[in-house]
């Protein structure tokens, strides 16, 4: 096996305007990004990569992505100064505390910290 099996390898996200969910992204996370043509940008946080695609409908919903944070209240500064909405504010669960926020499309992520 090559270490990778049973990792999530990819995540793509449907959205309507590539540009402005490269912004969002790019100024919240600091997420890096290649074109593929006028329909598809690949991201990359450094250790996983992605997709933003418009060739398919927008489906607000699905799995919870769950990003890492180093400090949470910081990023939740910087999610909501990008204009996402804070869906749920910071709480504890067992191993750490997250906060839940609604993309520019609709979709809900998590971030997460141990502090």
């Amino acid at each position: 096996m090559s270490g990778q099996n049973g990792r999530i390898d990819n995540i793509e996200f449907n959205v309507t305007d590539i540009e402005r969910s490269k912004a969002f992204y790019g100024a919240v996370f600091g997420w890096s990004f290649t074109e593929y043509g006028p329909t598809y940008t690949e991201f990359s946080d450094g250790r996983l990569k992605g997709g933003f695609t418009t060739g398919e409908a927008v489906r607000p919903g699905g799995p919870l992505v769950i990003l890492h944070a180093d400090d949470l209240e910081d990023t939740q500064r910087r999610v909501e100064a990008a204009g996402a909405f804070i869906s749920r504010q910071i709480f504890a669960f067992p191993g750490g505390r997250r906060f839940h926020f609604i993309d520019p499309d609709g979709y809900e992520l998590a971030v997460w910290s141990a502090e």
